[in-house]
């Protein structure tokens, strides 16, 4: 079975040369030429032989999603659909903020969270991507920066990250390694909509990573409508978890509170987060609703963010209001929806 090199961890890539009887240091070799030359073609590798290079291609490969749309936005945001090699498609977005340049990925083709304010819970869950299928991601994003620097990924696309778990780790193992793409745990985000089993496995695992949580409510029967999972891990034990998962490690917690008018901005919702977050050291980001074609919610007016926001001041973590970027392309925050999945 011929394997994509973007789903093996360095010592992987040596296990395979040794299995054809080629020294460990050709790994090496072949790392730079993927990830610093971003190369694709064995063929393109000079400092390899002719004869490994076509061992190689008996062996590995070096595929990548095939770009069918790029969408531009005014504030510069960049949306691409992208198709696999099975004809799925996905979305990703680069997000440019000053020196920053933000990846916002996808992990699975769909997502089975059926989430009420997002377009992708709309589509339900096709498959979860492979491995190379996430890192392709990073390495098509940076092909396409050129001479720009991607700074951050955020596991916020379609799909949720830790119903993939074993594919996503693995994924991040090969963004942070020195040898790959050379990433920093404190540049790499995973959103959850709060999956316990799975969030306390991934404290476990020792893998340093920010993790953010789609909360949109602290009242356990609104966000049960918003979003069914909470029917299964409710506030109560998704907050233990969480306080747990925060002794293992060295980075806050992320809260992202999607802003939805006449549901979750009010005085008694303002109340029972400021009770939900007292005690837990994190962020909080807040973000207005994004219109969603055939969702029954509307966005809330300039006025009720505000004070939604400053009623929040008196919490002591940080707050900050994340405004929408790309949402005239379709590419904000609950937005990505690939058609024809």
């Amino acid at each position: 079975m011929i394997i994509n090199v973007l789903e093996l961890l360095p010592e992987e890539l040596i296990q395979q040369l040794l299995d054809i009887g080629e020294k460990e240091y050709r790994a090496k070799q072949i790392l730079n030429w993927v990830y610093t030359k971003h190369t694709t073609d064995f063929n393109e590798m000079t400092s390899l032989s002719e004869e490994l290079r076509t061992k190689l291609q008996s062996i590995l490969s070096i595929t990548i999603p095939t770009i069918i749309t790029k969408s531009s936005s005014s504030d510069g945001t960049t949306k691409y659909l992208l198709s696999l090699q099975d004809g799925s498609k996905i979305e990703m977005v680069i997000i440019p903020n000053g020196k920053k340049n933000t990846l916002c990925i996808s992990s699975q083709v769909g997502c089975a969270r059926k989430c009420e304010f997002c377009a992708t819970a709309k589509l339900g869950l096709t498959r979860n991507l492979e491995t190379h299928e996430i890192t392709s991601q990073v390495f098509q994003a940076i092909k396409e920066l050129g001479n720009d620097k991607l700074t951050n990924i955020v596991f916020m696309g379609m799909g949720e990250p830790l119903d993939n778990f074993d594919n996503v780790i693995k994924a991040i193992q090969i963004m942070q390694h020195d040898l790959c793409f050379n990433f920093s745990p404190r540049r790499i985000t995973v959103s959850t909509s709060g999956v316990i089993p799975q969030i306390t496995k991934l404290a476990d695992t020792g893998l340093k990573l920010k993790l953010a949580v789609s909360l949109n409510s602290a009242i356990q029967t609104k966000r049960e409508q918003l979003m069914p999972i909470s029917k299964t891990y409710p506030l109560s034990e998704l907050k233990k978890t969480l306080i747990d998962f925060r002794k293992k490690t060295p980075y806050r917690i992320t809260f992202e509170y999607v802003m939805i008018k006449d549901y979750n901005i009010g005085r008694k919702d303002v109340k029972a987060l400021l009770k939900y977050l007292g005690d837990i050291s994190c962020k909080l980001n807040v973000i207005k609703w994004n219109k969603v074609d055939d969702l029954p919610y509307e966005t809330p007016s300039d006025s009720e963010i505000d004070r939604f926001i400053s009623s929040m001041s008196v919490l002591s973590s940080a707050v900050t209001y994340r405004k929408s970027r790309g949402a005239d392309i379709d590419a904000a925050c609950g937005q990505l929806a690939a058609k024809n999945i």
